[in-house]
Order: C-alpha cells, then sequence, then structure tokens
C-alpha cells in the first residue's frame, strides 16, 4: 500500500509565511526559509510554497526566494501563485522546485494543463482548487479565493484530471484555519472520481483530523500550515500516531 503524505505548506505573502482563517486576517508565521529546513528535518514527505498574493498582483512567483527554500531541501518541493505560462514553470523548475501548482491561470486558460504536462510531464503538475459550498454545491473559487466562478468543484477535477494534471490539492475555504477538521465528504467524491492523488487541504487542528481525512476521505496526503507553524501539531509524532492506527506512513 501507498504511504500517506504529510505536507506543511509556507503560504508566502511579502517574502514572509503567513497564515489566516477562512483565506484572510492574515497573520506572521516566520521566515519561509528557516521554516522549510525545520520541516526537511522533521521528516515532512513534501513542502509545499505558495505565493498567495503573485495572481492578485499580476506578477510571477519569487523565483530568488524559491531558490533559496530549495537550497535547505532534499525533500519534494511544489511551489505555486502567479504561475500563467510554460516559460514560469521553466524558470521555477530550474530554481529547484521539483512540482509546480497552478490554479486560476489554469481555470482561465485550461490548455496551460495541457501545455505543462506535455512539455514537463504530469508528475511536475499540481492542479490547486480553492472551493466553498454554496446552497450545498461546491463552487470553486479564484485568485486566493475572491473571485468565486459558476463552476463546480467536481467537474472542473474531472476536467483537470482528463487534461493530465498529477495532482489536485483540494482547498476547502469553508473549513480554512478553522481546526475543525478537513472537508472529508467532499474529498471523498473527489477521490472516486478522479483517478489521479488527492492533497486535502483545510481544516487540521489535531492529530485526528489527519487519520480522519485519510480513512473517511480518501485522501493521498494531507496538507496544513498553522498547526505546524505554531508548534502546535509535531510531525514526528503525529506519523507515529498514524502509524498506530494502521495508516501507512513514511518515518
Amino acid at each position: 500500500m501507498l504511504t500517506k503524505r504529510i505536507i506543511p505548506c509556507l503560504d508566502i505573502k511579502d517574502g514572509r509565511t503567513v497564515k489566516g482563517v477562512n483565506f484572510v486576517n492574515l497573520r506572521d508565521a516566520g521566515d519561509p526559509v528557516e521554516l522549510a529546513a525545520q520541516y526537511a528535518r522533521a521528516g515532512a514527505d513534501e513542502l509545499v510554497f505558495l505565493d498567495i498574493s503573485a495572481t492578485e498582483e499580476k506578477r510571477k512567483t519569487l523565483a530568488q526566494l524559491v531558490y533559496q527554500v530549495a537550497q535547505v531541501l532534499d525533500i519534494p518541493f511544489t511551489v505555486g501563485g502567479g504561475i500563467s505560462a510554460v516559460e514560469h514553470v521553466e524558470t521555477l523548475l530550474h530554481n529547484g522546485a521539483d512540482k509546480v501548482s497552478v490554479n486560476s491561470a489554469a481555470f482561465r486558460n485550461p490548455e496551460l494543463i495541457d501545455q505543462i504536462a506535455h512539455k514537463f510531464g504530469s508528475q511536475c503538475l499540481v492542479v490547486a482548487i480553492d472551493a466553498r459550498q454554496i446552497e450545498e454545491e461546491w463552487i470553486v473559487h479564484l485568485v486566493g479565493g475572491k473571485q468565486p466562478t459558476t463552476r463546480g468543484l467536481f467537474d472542473w477535477a474531472q476536467e483537470v484530471a482528463q487534461r493530465g494534471a498529477g495532482e489536485i490539492l483540494f482547498t476547502s475555504m469553508d473549513h480554512d484555519g478553522t481546526k475543525n477538521g478537513f472537508a472529508n465528504q467532499a474529498l471523498a467524491q473527489l477521490s472516486e472520481l478522479v483517478n489521479i492523488p488527492i492533497i486535502a487541504s483545510g481544516g487540521a487542528g489535531k492529530p485526528e483530523h489527519f487519520s480522519d481525512t485519510f480513512q473517511q476521505g480518501s485522501a493521498d496526503a494531507a496538507l496544513a500550515a498553522s498547526v505546524f507553524h505554531f508548534g502546535e501539531i509535531d510531525i514526528p509524532e503525529l506519523k507515529v500516531y498514524l502509524q498506530n492506527q494502521q495508516i501507512p506512513m513514511r518515518i
């Protein structure tokens, strides 16, 4: 059985790691290079770096900071934020990223998914989808959750998989930062609909939430930020706990 993955996420704004609740009320969480090195030492399976204001500010991801973070890592490293062209991907991979995460640009130009998958391989491509429930339907949102669309989560996820994405990073905006658990019902539905790995994001607050998302949500990986940044959950202890729950982990 494939091991499940624990993935800390560095949300970057103005060169610093930040964290909010439901995508707003951001607070400082530390230096991204120091945090990255700390997570690699702690046994994180991967690291995600999201330049959360790049799309809104209409600029590219902070390539120099990506390079600095990559220098302290020996685990897979995914970078996202403001990626809207194949050339951006090339720059980030050259600067040390192992994978890229695309979100708003892929939604606006779905052929970008095909282009990246064709040139670099699906294993390099994560498509991030931010969604919230509106009248019981999961609706895709863009630009860091600020812009609602008319597209449903499950419909878009199926297209993303068909076009060549290697993984889907699904963030429930309703659960983000609340520490009340992941959106496991939606995650389970996603896992049934597509045959690529699903990364759960939004809602981690205690170790049980991770075991729930692996067992009930059928997630392949669980991503979290504040519980790791502020020392509320220790990654080595979390992995031992999950292994004791019969969830396969790399320890």
